[in-house]
């Protein structure tokens, strides 16, 4: 069999499988009524089954694993498999968690570990021991980040999609065919997700989803890092949307004093809900920064590696002007409504 053909099968392997398991997902929660609830802190309007997030995780670990060991530039020293175990660990305590809520000590412990267990499996041999605390913490945020950004639906199935397209696309132009085919199989099993959470949503990810997402986005991000350094800045650039709101919002939280652990609905997702805006359409304002800014400025950092820095800056600097403008046009909306129901 042809690599291109073993890859191909894989690809297609992650979205089936994705896509049966989420079915099954939908009633297990039903029958364990794992339910999440409507609330004021909460941005949809009927109960809905949580967990489905299980489905990526069992199509990835089915197929990312044996398309890194196999194809053309696969990884060695047992990565691939070091990877799917940390994955799993990440996957195990999310769905724990949806079952019976975790205190956050034990929760991030094994968030930590399985983030600890991957970075010593990254750096042996080829990267300074110096690297491992700045990995540790950046893959424990990159989990938490992400489960604070899934409340609309369809947002993080369509985020994890175009981030995992975009990482698989620098791993080909890095000659990484084994990585590229990998996180092509995350991108697959985000798609078969998104067919039962796109709005209105017939089920959530949950934390056994959203956390593990998180953590495989910067697992690809800096295995990307280790083959070319220089692949670090696009590969931010994807995220930015993400990581500007999130990283904003706990950051002004905390500014003010309030309980930033605490559910809320301040990012700027759940503003542009508040505001009036539908699920569809505050997740297409998302999609709509990752395709018009994040994509070129993107394919720009890559085209030019000595700007690329300053380029990934500079789509910062454009990401948290875009947040404050967001929050403040929401913000706008919401009182304008009030004073038109008003009168």
């Amino acid at each position: 069999m042809s690599p291109f053909v073993l890859a191909i099968g894989m690809v297609l392997a992650s979205l089936l499988v994705a896509l049966f398991v989420v079915r099954g997902a939908i009633a297990y929660a039903h029958r364990r009524g794992m339910l999440d609830q409507p609330g004021q802190r909460r941005s949809h309007s009927i109960p809905t089954p949580r967990g489905g997030g299980v489905g990526m995780v069992i199509a990835v670990v089915l197929t990312a694993p044996w398309c890194l060991s196999l194809l053309p530039a696969a990884w060695t020293g047992g990565l691939p498999w070091v990877l799917a175990a940390a994955t799993l660990m990440v996957a195990a305590i999310g769905w724990w968690d949806d079952h019976h809520a975790l205190p956050v000590l034990p929760r991030l412990g094994i968030q930590l570990a399985a983030c600890a267990l991957f970075a010593c499996a990254l750096v042996i041999g080829e990267m300074s021991w110096l690297w491992l605390p700045l990995l540790i913490l950046a893959g424990a945020w990159s989990i938490n980040l992400h489960n604070f950004m899934d409340g609309i639906d369809g947002l993080l199935a369509q985020q994890v999609l175009f981030v995992a397209l975009g990482l698989s696309g620098l791993a080909m132009a890095a000659g990484q065919f084994a990585l590229a085919a990998g996180i092509a199989c995350l991108a697959a099993a985000a798609l078969g997700f998104w067919c039962y959470n796109r709005p209105r949503a017939a089920i959530f990810m949950g934390d056994v989803g959203s956390g593990t997402m998180g953590f495989l986005l910067f697992a690809f991000t800096a295995m990307l890092w280790r083959v070319n350094n220089q692949l670090l800045w696009p590969a931010a650039i994807l995220s930015s949307s993400f990581v500007t709101d999130a990283s904003l919002t706990l950051l002004s939280r905390f500014l003010k004093g309030r309980r930033w652990y605490t559910p809320h609905r301040e990012h700027v997702y759940q503003w542009l809900v508040r505001s009036g805006m539908s699920h569809a359409l505050g997740g297409a304002c998302y999609l709509g920064w990752n395709l018009l800014i994040a994509a070129p400025l993107a394919w720009l950092s890559w085209f030019c590696p000595d700007l690329g820095w300053t380029i990934c800056v500079v789509t910062y600097l454009i990401a948290s002007a875009a947040w404050m403008l967001a929050k403040r046009y929401c913000l706008w909306c919401i009182q304008h409504r009030a004073k038109h129901v008003a009168t």
